[in-house]
């Protein structure tokens, strides 16, 4: 006979997925709703106007699509690449390289410039790059969790918004924990994850977009076969699950059915987002930075070292060197089996070279960072690790008497 369910109690300093919030829990225990019920379209409403805030936009459409944060990545990129468009890829880590893919399979001509893993773009290396290629669209991550590190936007932004290029951004890893200005940035459509900041469980990719991207939808829109057989559309979107026109079009006013909407998870979406209105983005922002702050002060205080460029760190995620001679991922297995904390490994190039500590979401509190702090500190000192004891937690402890 199979057992009942009960998982784990973990603290999770991944980047991504992260703890729920409890409220968000709680609210999807909300009784079940149907897809029609006028009700429940009220419900995604509230998910649309909630999301504009944290996306820092004044665009019509905000909307949320089923599937982790990659089914909105794919949604978005399906929903505006047509075979053989110009699409420029700027990659300074493993999420910038999953966008040229993505493009690619759409059927784009891709065009990738590559960064060296722990450093970002000189925007204006990306602008040149922009006049010389010409695409249509420009698409870049924001944050990287690959690497811990966030790419300015802003002036990129606004040259692709006066040079007609349209500009997609992967929110995904700084939705909610750092600012994403939307508008004030020039981006076309921005894609974010209910799994990492907003600390909601995974199942929801928030996006929006403005009228430059949803005329583009309009022009390939078609109902589906099943509903009617006189709305063709020669440049119809590809994926039938992922069609952001015709997703936008069950958000919208008249509701036309796309797929069963899944309703607890409409639920736990707006419950995080109301909990972001309550917080307010200014003191999430800073809560995000203090206890990065604190994490860092502690690691470095361990003596171990920090990946990357300090100048571009993201506030979401920490990424640190393993000491050398030491087994990383024997490391992570004491801290997970033992004390119940995880951590990240890396991808690629740095695969068992750095480590990533997330700070995201209700994750990100005192409690989680002293510790993981301790936790790291034993873990590392019983697989041999050379570091300086003691040190680590008080440090913190100093920090955030001091902040």
């Amino acid at each position: 006979m199979v057992k009942e369910l009960q998982a784990s109690i973990r603290t999770i300093m991944t980047p991504g997925p992260v703890e729920a919030e409890p409220r968000v829990l709680r609210a999807m225990s909300t009784p079940i709703l149907g897809q029609y019920d006028p009700e429940f379209f009220a419900l995604m409403q509230d998910v649309t106007d909630l999301l504009k805030m944290p996306f820092q936009t004044d665009n019509e459409w905000a909307l949320a699509v089923d599937g982790t944060a990659r089914a909105g990545l794919e949604a978005a990129v399906c929903g505006i690449i047509e075979h053989g468009d110009k699409v420029l890829v700027p990659a300074f880590g493993r999420f910038g390289y999953l966008m040229a893919e993505l493009a690619q399979r759409a059927g784009a001509q891709v065009k990738i410039i590559e960064q060296e893993w722990g450093t970002i773009f000189d925007p204006k290396t990306v602008i040149d790059e922009i006049r010389a290629y010409n695409p249509k669209m420009l698409i870049m991550v924001h944050g990287e969790t690959s690497t811990g590190q966030m790419q300015d936007l802003k002036e990129i932004g606004l040259f692709c918004k006066e040079n007609d290029v349209l500009f997609m951004v992967d929110a995904v890893a700084t939705f909610t924990g750092a600012d994403f200005q939307t508008d004030a940035w020039g981006v076309d459509i921005a894609v974010a994850g209910t799994q990492k900041c907003l600390s909601v469980p995974t199942g929801m990719a928030p996006v929006t977009y403005n009228d430059k991207v949803e005329k583009i939808l309009a022009s390939r829109y078609q109902v589906e076969l099943g509903l009617t057989k006189d709305v063709r559309n020669d440049r119809f979107i590809s994926s039938n699950y992922l069609d952001l026109s015709q997703i936008q079009q069950y958000w919208g006013p008249k509701h036309i059915n796309h797929h069963t909407e899944m309703t607890s998870m409409i639920y736990a979406l707006r419950e995080g987002l109301r909990i972001v209105h309550e917080e307010g983005l200014e003191n999430r922002f800073a809560r995000h930075r203090k206890h990065e702050k604190a994490m860092m002060t502690g690691l470095n205080a361990m003596g171990l070292t920090l990946f990357g460029d300090m100048s571009s760190k993201m506030p979401t995620v920490t990424c640190v060197n393993i000491p050398e001679g030491l087994d990383g991922e024997a490391v992570r297995a004491t801290l997970l089996h033992h004390y119940g904390v995880e951590i990240a490994s890396s991808f690629g190039s740095l695969a068992g070279k750095i480590w990533r500590i997330g700070n995201m979401g209700f994750s990100s509190r005192k409690e989680n960072v002293l510790h993981t702090l301790n936790a790291l500190e034993a873990s590392i000192t019983f697989h041999g690790g050379k570091i300086a004891k003691g040190e680590a937690a008080q440090a913190a402890l100093k920090f955030y008497n001091e902040n």
